[in-house]
């Protein structure tokens, strides 16, 4: 399987954040996300692992129980499953977010 970036049909999926999902299988997913400046990823958690790179920009990273984190790009986080966490980015910014199990969420209308 390949994806070729320039074909992928990307989703606003809140105010100033954009996902491209790159690839799946049922156990993983691969999602690069573009965020405006201070735009806002809420806090949320779900049942997947999660694995996070910062591509480019930086962002403020917010995780129950722990002290907000200010990433820049070559930094990376890990969510365990059911953590609330969220993320403002501090310039524009893009991610990759990897998870296990794929993300069903992502693609139930697709």
């Amino acid at each position: 399987m390949y994806v070729e970036n320039k074909n992928i049909v990307p989703e606003t999926v809140g105010e100033g954040t954009v996902r491209r999902i790159l690839a799946y299988s049922p156990k993983l997913m691969a999602v690069e996300l573009t965020l405006d400046k201070g735009a806002v990823g809420a806090k949320h958690s779900h049942p997947h692992e999660q694995i996070g790179y910062v591509i480019s920009g930086s962002v403020t990273y917010q995780e129950e129980g722990q002290e907000d984190k200010v990433l820049t790009a070559g930094d990376a986080y890990y969510v365990a499953p059911n953590v609330v966490h969220g993320a403002i980015a501090l310039e524009e910014t893009k991610l990759l977010d990897i998870f296990t199990p794929m993300r069903e969420d992502f693609v139930k209308d697709k």
